[in-house]
């Protein structure tokens, strides 16, 4: 069907001027090696790509590119950290690392926030409001929990696993090493971290406050490159324990390769969350609850409340609210402090995004596009809604990963649930309603690792996070994410 632009003359009276962040802080270097035993090094081949700035296509930095042999040199350097020094140290000791790592991570905050935006795409407030502090707050939260592991509900006395091989997405770069990197250090194990091909330079930086911290050589190795290393590092017999977030696809093979092994394995995959508004929600706070669920980070969240279902008594007041609230949506530069959604990671991303809004159209439904100029250079998309949509439509079914929302209605209690869970995933979804024993009612029969109420999108290093289904396994975050780092 049509597009349908909605602009509104009235909202361009209160535009802002633009407050960009310094490019500069970030302080970049033009080529980083790979993080193996405590220094920068080269990789075995010496090749090496370019990492790459998707609001406006520009190089950023050459990264090294690993193989198997810088594979074996990162595991075996994690196996002889294990062996002499990490795992004879007490949690009170390895506490002190940690703490020192958070401190660091603070000090150097408005620096990795600036890398992280230019390296990803994200808004600067985003990664200067919630990636940075996040990541902070997960070494603090699980440096407070080395001295106290056998309170944790796992055993007298719990043993770390070994060697932990940690594989991380490029939509929170920062946060997701923090998320995997904290527990597992806290447990006492080593670790060898895999950062995205697109989004490599958060984790270098962070290889530097490893430094700073004087952590002992060897405890965390990072190995930059693509698929093939994450593959070489999956494979390695070395290594007692693989920890993924990605895609679903992704993580299919990574279960295949690691079946009939030793290893031990976690999960965090797709979503394809659904966000419940009932017709006693708050419109207000549920209209912003529904742009911050869908268009945070340009959509590229796992968690994301992808799959809009609004109960029809009040579906076309939402509708209506909804786009005109998109149509005010500022994109544009990620470094401009008044940006809402910036750019798309990447030229595939941005490619998959576009076939499947195709998709959504040539199935029938209403899209509704905001009017804003996207820049000529990089990779953007304009925040999008889907009217009219259908459970059976593939912008219904497959995750976006993008600025697009798909509104879906229901009518009584029984048929969002149904609708809720007519999917494969089960990440997380939400749910607004101003009666506790309704919203205790559906999230009871929600099939999801995460619900939230009356909110989206919260996250805290004290609550566990996870999936069910092709969501993935395991939960990250929380006393309950040490598990997943001890022999129990």
């Amino acid at each position: 069907m049509t597009e349908n632009h909605l602009a509104t003359s009235h909202l361009g009276a209160f535009d802002y001027d633009p407050a960009p962040e310094s490019a500069s802080i970030a302080r970049l270097r033009d080529a980083y090696g790979l993080f193996i035993d405590g220094d920068f090094t080269d990789a075995a081949s010496h090749a090496s790509f370019a990492s790459v700035n998707p609001a406006t296509g520009a190089d950023l930095a050459n990264v090294a590119q690993a193989n198997s042999p810088d594979v074996d040199r990162a595991v075996a350097a994690a196996r002889h950290a294990y062996d002499t020094v990490w795992s004879k140290t007490t949690g009170a000791q390895r506490a002190k690392y940690l703490f020192r790592i958070a401190r660091l991570i603070q000090e150097r905050s408005r620096e990795l926030a600036v890398v992280e935006t230019l390296d990803n795409g994200k808004p600067i407030r985003e990664s200067r409001d919630i990636d940075v502090p996040l990541a902070a707050a997960h070494f603090f939260y699980y440096a407070g929990w080395a001295d106290k592991l056998e309170h944790a509900g796992y055993g007298a006395n719990p043993r770390p696993v070994g060697v932990a091989g940690q594989i991380i997405p490029w939509n929170f770069p920062l946060l997701m090493a923090a998320w995997k990197l904290a527990p597992a250090l806290a447990a006492g194990n080593t670790c060898v971290l895999k950062p995205a091909e697109t989004t490599p330079l958060s984790a270098l930086i962070l290889a530097e406050i490893l430094q700073q911290a004087e952590l002992p050589a060897g405890v965390v190795n990072i190995l930059t490159g693509d698929g093939a290393t994450g593959a070489a590092l999956v494979e390695h017999p070395g290594v007692d324990k693989i920890a993924f977030t990605g895609s679903t696809e992704v993580g299919r093979l990574i279960q295949r390769r690691v079946a009939g092994s030793a290893k031990r394995l976690t999960l965090e995959l797709g979503g394809k969350g659904a966000n419940i508004v009932f017709d006693d929600a708050p419109i207000d706070e549920m209209i912003e609850g529904i742009i911050d669920g869908i268009f945070f980070n340009q959509g590229h969240v796992c968690c994301a409340g992808s799959r809009l279902l609004v109960q029809e008594t009040i579906a076309d007041e939402v509708l209506r609210r909804l786009v005109r609230r998109v149509e005010q949506l500022r994109v544009g530069d990620p470094l401009d402090k008044n940006t809402d959604v910036g750019a798309i990671n990447s030229a595939a991303q941005l490619a998959k995004i576009t076939e499947l809004v195709a998709a959504g159209e040539a199935e029938g439904a209403t899209r509704y596009s905001s009017s804003c100029e996207l820049p000529s250079a990089g990779y953007w998309f304009a925040p999008t809604v889907f009217a009219n949509v259908s459970s059976s439509h593939r912008i219904a079914r497959e995750e976006i990963f993008g600025p697009v929302l798909s509104v879906l209605t229901f009518r009584t209690p029984d048929e969002a649930v149904a609708k809720a869970n007519d999917t494969n995933y089960g990440l997380a979804c939400g749910v607004w309603s101003e009666k506790g024993s309704r919203t205790l009612w559906v999230a009871e029969r929600l099939r999801a690792g995460v619900i939230w109420a009356n909110t989206y999108n919260r996250f805290d290093p004290t609550s566990p996070f996870g999936g069910v289904r092709e969501s993935g396994f395991g939960r990250e975050g929380g006393r309950h994410g040490l598990e997943a780092y001890l022999d129990v």
